[in-house]
């Protein structure tokens, strides 16, 4: 899982200076600006000295039960005197829940409270299309559920960048990692080295690789492979896809990725042995894979 909450927070507008403050800027802030950012503050400090518990998705209301009374008390407060900053205040409030607490419920319930509430501030104008988004997520999120550790594939036929077909079937009897990536993405980059390693060490054990391309511009990532000549196994690209987490790409879409890098590793049987696989997570798993063969 990424970590999104405080990009979610930033976007509403009113933690610019929470992240970095000089004690001019500090001074600049109002009395809400001040909280909000307080409260920002107790909240980040929450999520890095509980990561192992929010990576396994297992965060809950309760752990951050005085931190949803602060929002609540900080929204009564300006509800009346600056619904703009209330209805932000909510947004982020609904972020927590989304990104953290991976509560979509509570979350759509808090937006259509802030459309109700506050109808003519930004956050309840763009209410519906909030909303919209978070029922793709919540699509996606059922999807991704489904891809879990001895459940079958579900398959697809396409053609890479040449033309020709590919597809996991096509490759029956061999270990198979579908990885999601792009040219523009940091942390595919970062784990491309290890992703290029283990193809190395066991290709010839029977793994195989299908990278299915995020990027939008096909000349972008003809040049990239041109240029990492290790990558040698086939690419599926579309050209559907950007560097926002809105992924129009057909296979992005089929297996409800929201996020990159993304990965499946498929056993020789078709079943899915995980997903998201890193560092010497991937090679083990693969080792163990192609062993079994």
């Amino acid at each position: 899982m990424k970590i999104k909450f405080f990009h979610c927070l930033a976007a509403a507008g009113l933690l610019a200076a929470s992240f970095s403050l000089n004690a001019q800027e500090a001074k600049a802030l109002t009395p809400v600006q001040t909280q909000v950012t307080e409260l920002v503050t107790k909240i980040r400090a929450k999520i890095e000295a509980n990561q192992e518990k929010i990576q396994a998705d297992k965060s809950t209301e309760a752990d951050f039960a005085d931190e949803l009374k602060s929002f609540d008390t900080l929204i009564a407060g300006q509800r009346t005197a600056d619904p703009e900053t209330a209805a932000q205040i909510a947004y982020m409030k609904a972020s927590l829940y989304v990104q953290i607490i991976k509560d979509l419920d509570k979350a759509k319930a808090l937006i259509k409270q802030i459309k109700t509430d506050f109808p003519a501030t930004k956050v309840g104008k763009a209410a519906d299309q909030i909303l919209a988004s978070l029922e793709k997520q919540a699509a996606s999120k059922k999807i991704q559920d489904a891809l879990v550790g001895g459940a079958e594939f579900p398959d697809f036929a396409e053609k890479d960048l040449n033309g020709n077909p590919i597809s996991v079937s096509a490759l029956k009897g061999k270990v198979v990692l579908v990885d999601f990536w792009a040219t523009w993405c940091g942390p595919c980059r970062v784990e491309l080295p290890n992703v290029i390693d283990t193809y190395k060490k066991h290709h010839s054990e029977g793994f195989e690789i299908i990278g299915v391309s995020l990027d939008s511009k096909r000349d972008a990532l003809e040049s990239f492979l041109k240029d990492h000549a290790d990558m040698v196994w086939s690419q599926f690209f579309d050209g559907d896809g950007s560097d926002e987490p809105n992924w129009k790409s057909k296979l992005a879409v089929k297996y409800g990725v929201e996020s990159i890098p993304f990965a499946v590793l498929i056993g020789a049987d078709g079943k899915i042995i995980g997903k998201d696989l890193r560092g010497d997570d991937l090679e083990n798993a693969v080792a163990k894979a192609v062993a079994k063969k």
